[in-house]
């Protein structure tokens, strides 16, 4: 049976990710619980009084074309290892793409694991860029004006101002960014800023650590000066940086020689096309074309 969740499941679903999920912090998966997870937007499947999988629709808005666009992203799609291979995920994702297609124009995946998701019509719309940086590519200089105090209303200013020049961003407030600065805390990360001398906010990353690595995983920035302060920053936690940047953000024009690869982040579908090319007056034929409509690069880095 199929149904959505109730408050008593809570934990039963809790334990599924912990066991599912072994590569997460235990911290961040009780934050995720604590602050994001709501039984109204997850799908049990159940039998004989036991919750063997499941999977939640987070909503979102974005922002598209110029307008807002509700949509939600489908995560933890899950089974406990005693019932899988079962299939069980055809089932719950035959009853999420009914939910879709009668209730959101555009419903987004995490892209985990791509081949699982393309038989339900997404495709990979869009990608991370993943730059590498050592000592070696970067200037030691100066942690002047660098901090890790940072104000969500600063975060949220320098983030409204980035994200003009792109299509599909998040519409985030101040409630957001304080989200943003939990969700990092639980995964024993930081939050880096450098503020000018006129104390402007001018970049920020979000930093999760390795033992050898910083992982960037936002990160927003003015200019180049402010770029650099964050990289030379963290190169003193760790030998090696990886920055993760729109597609369309080539750090390899600034620090020649650092290693670049591109790495799938958001799958999309589209569940109307006729209604989707009507409500944005475009004549698209594919997915890619419907999201390559706007002429603007895509910029997506959702958190919960």
């Amino acid at each position: 049976m199929i149904k959505k969740a109730d408050k008593s499941q809570t934990g039963s679903i809790k334990h599924m990710w912990l066991t599912c999920f072994p590569q997460e912090e235990e911290s961040y998966i009780d934050y995720y619980f604590d602050k994001v997870y709501k039984p109204e937007n997850t799908l049990v499947l159940i039998e004989n009084g036991i919750v063997q999988s499941s999977c939640q629709r987070i909503p979102h808005e974005i922002m598209f074309n110029n307008r807002i666009l509700r949509t939600s992203m489908i995560v933890g799609v899950t089974t406990l290892p005693t019932y899988q291979n079962r299939g069980n995920m055809a089932k719950l994702m035959d009853v999420v793409m009914d939910e879709v297609n009668h209730q959101e124009l555009v419903t987004l995946v995490q892209a985990y694991n791509p081949a699982l998701y393309k038989k339900y019509g997404f495709e990979m719309v869009y990608y991370h860029k993943e730059t590498t940086f050592t000592r070696n590519e970067i200037q030691r200089i100066s942690n002047e004006g660098c901090s890790y105090l940072i104000h969500s209303e600063d975060m949220l200013r320098l983030y409204a101002s980035f994200v003009k020049r792109f299509n599909g961003f998040y519409i985030r407030d101040v409630a957001a960014f304080d989200r943003i600065k939990e969700e990092i805390e639980a995964q024993h990360g930081k939050i880096i800023a450098y503020y000018n001398e006129k104390q402007q906010l001018q970049g920020y990353a979000t930093c999760l650590f390795t033992n050898k690595e910083v992982i960037f995983e936002e990160c927003i920035y003015m200019n180049s000066v402010a770029l650099t302060k964050l990289i030379n920053l963290a190169l003193q936690i760790r030998p090696a940086v990886k920055v993760n940047t729109s597609q369309v953000e080539d750090l390899r024009i600034l620090f020649p020689g650092v290693q670049v690869k591109d790495i799938g982040f958001t799958m999309a579908r589209i569940n109307d096309m006729e209604l989707f090319n009507r409500l944005y007056q475009v004549q698209a034929t594919s997915l890619e074309e419907a999201f390559a409509s706007s002429g603007k690069p895509l910029y997506m880095n959702e958190f919960y």
